[in-house]
C-alpha cells in the first residue's frame, strides 16, 4: 500500500508543473501581512537528492527541472519557483530538488504556520530531520485526510491545503473527493490545490466529472502533458484549484506555453487552463 516513493520521480515534469502552481498560490498569500496556514496532506520526504539511487534509476529530473534550471529568460511568473530550487542547492550544480514542504518553507514568514503529514515511515523520518528546529512547522506521522478533517478550518482563517496523494489505491479518488467536499463545507474560503496524474485520458476525465458533481464554485483547472496518451506512462498531470487567487489563471496561461516548449517530448502533449464553473478557457499544444 505504501510502496510509492517520490524519490524515484523527484523533479520530473509533473513536479515542475505542480510546484510552479503551488509557488504562485503561496506568493499570492504573501501579498497580505495577515498570517496564513499551509497544510500538506501527503508531504513526502521534504527534499530529494538527485544523485541518490532512487533518483538516478530513471533520471526523470533530466526531462524536468534540469531543462529549465539555468534558463536565462524564464517568465517572471516562475522566477520565485526557480529561486526556491536554487536556494535548496548550495552551489551552481543541481543536486537537490525541494519537495512541496521545502518549497513552501522558502517563502514562509515568521507569522505563518505549516502542518505536514506523511504516512510512509521512512519518508516521515527524513521529513522530520529535514525540517526539525523550525517552530513554525509541525511534522506529523499521520493520515493526511484525517488531519484535514481535524485541522480545518484553521484559526488563521486564510491559507492553503495541498493534496497530492500517490493515487496507487483503487479508492484513492473517491476518498479524496469526499474529503475535499467535507473540508470545503467547513472552510469555503480556503484555497485547495488538488494534484492528479494523467496516465490515461479516460480516468482523468472521469475524475474531473466526479469533482464537478461536488457543486463547488470558483474552481480553476489546469493540465500539462508532455506525451500523447502513451499507455503505462505518466503523460502529464493536472491541478484543481478551489478559490484561486486573483489572476492565478492568467499567470498559468503565461507560464504553460513556455513550459511546454521546454519539457514536451518531441512536440507531444498539450496544456490547458479553464474555469470549471465558467466558460473562459485557454488551450495550447
Amino acid at each position: 500500500m505504501l510502496s510509492y516513493r517520490h524519490g524515484f520521480h523527484a523533479g520530473n515534469h509533473a513536479d515542475v508543473f505542480k510546484h510552479i502552481g503551488l509557488t504562485l498560490l503561496v506568493t499570492a498569500l504573501l501579498k497580505k501581512s495577515k498570517p496564513f496556514f499551509y497544510l500538506d496532506t501527503h508531504s513526502g520526504a521534504g527534499r530529494y537528492h538527485l544523485g541518490s539511487e532512487m533518483a538516478t534509476k530513471n533520471r526523470e529530473f533530466e526531462s524536468g527541472i534540469q531543462r529549465i534550471w539555468n534558463e536565462k529568460s524564464p517568465p517572471i511568473e516562475i522566477q520565485g519557483y526557480l529561486d526556491a530550487v536554487h536556494a535548496a542547492n548550495k552551489s551552481k550544480d543541481l543536486t537537490w530538488y525541494p519537495g512541496s514542504p521545502s518549497l513552501v518553507r522558502h517563502f514562509l514568514r515568521d507569522q505563518d504556520r505549516m502542518h505536514l503529514c506523511e504516512l510512509h515511515p521512512n519518508d516521515f523520518k527524513v521529513l522530520g530531520s529535514t525540517l526539525r528546529g523550525d517552530s513554525r512547522i509541525r511534522v506529523e506521522h499521520s493520515d493526511g485526510y484525517q488531519a484535514l478533517k481535524a485541522l480545518i478550518p484553521p484559526p488563521e482563517r486564510r491559507g492553503l491545503v495541498h493534496i497530492d496523494p500517490a493515487f496507487e489505491l483503487k479508492e484513492e479518488r473517491a476518498r479524496l473527493l469526499q474529503s475535499v467536499s467535507e473540508s470545503y463545507r467547513k472552510w469555503s474560503t480556503g484555497i485547495f490545490a488538488i494534484w492528479y496524474p494523467i496516465q490515461d485520458r479516460a480516468t482523468a476525465t472521469d475524475f474531473l466529472k466526479r469533482f464537478s458533481r461536488l457543486g463547488i464554485t470558483k474552481v480553476v483547472h489546469a493540465e500539462f502533458t508532455v506525451l500523447d496518451d502513451q499507455p503505462f506512462r505518466l503523460n502529464g498531470s493536472g491541478l484543481i484549484i478551489i478559490n484561486p487567487p486573483w489572476q492565478f489563471d492568467l499567470e498559468m496561461q503565461k507560464v504553460l506555453p513556455w513550459l511546454w516548449q521546454h519539457l514536451s517530448l518531441g512536440g507531444q502533449g498539450q496544456w490547458q487552463v479553464n474555469w470549471l464553473s465558467e466558460e473562459t478557457s485557454s488551450k495550447g499544444s
